[in-house]
């Protein structure tokens, strides 16, 4: 089978790294800022960032709706940080004119671990990730709340004052975290969303 080809959204954000991670996790990786460039792939991720920043920038490029509309047709999606906010389908702590994506039956809250400052990293045990723990990194990251009938939890924090908070959920073909793998060079949870993307084609 040929490599999927999967876009990263290119608005804001770790592009180049998560373009890294898939080309050396079995995929074609390309940059999307037009919605004719969504036609032509098979999967997306959308990096971290500002969450109401990209909401805006996602109007601005003419890419809310077609994107909205891909998804709705089912293709595979993998959110990291802001990326799982977009794609939630109810933010606390925003905007009150931030849009989203509504493919996640999830409530996150924004900022929810603090500031720049409350940065930290942490070893999590994610499901269908092999290999022993995944070194998270979380900066400024959102954590989820609520968590819908048919959405599956991958991860949640192991101990300190977050302990047990949900960090990491799927829901059919798409797949969000609170944390940025593509800083660490750890390429296991890019290579579940490969292999996700290959089922679906």
């Amino acid at each position: 089978m040929s490599a999927p080809t999967i876009g990263v959204l290119a608005l804001q954000g770790d592009v180049r790294e998560h373009l890294a991670a898939l080309e050396s996790s079995g995929a074609h990786g390309v940059t999307v800022r037009r919605a004719s460039e969504l036609e032509r792939i098979d999967g997306l991720i959308i990096p971290g960032g500002e969450s109401t920043t990209m909401s805006n920038l996602l109007g601005v490029f003419d890419l809310l709706e077609p994107l909205r509309a891909r998804l709705a047709e089912g293709m595979p999606a993998y959110g990291s940080c802001a990326g799982m906010i977009l794609l939630a389908s109810e933010i606390l702590d925003t905007r009150p004119d931030a849009r989203h994506l509504d493919s996640l039956d999830i409530t996150v809250r924004r900022n929810a671990f603090g500031r720049q400052v409350d940065s930290f990293e942490t070893d999590l045990d994610v499901v269908d990730i092999d290999g022993g723990p995944v070194r998270a990194v979380f900066i400024r990251a959102p954590w989820v709340e609520r968590v819908g009938e048919h959405v599956e939890v991958l991860a949640t924090v192991p101990h300190g004052p977050a302990a047990g908070r949900v960090v990491a959920v799927r829901q059919n073909s798409v797949l969000a975290t609170s944390f940025h793998p593509e800083v660490t060079g750890d390429n296991r949870v890019h290579r579940l969303f490969v292999d996700m993307v290959r089922r679906s084609r």
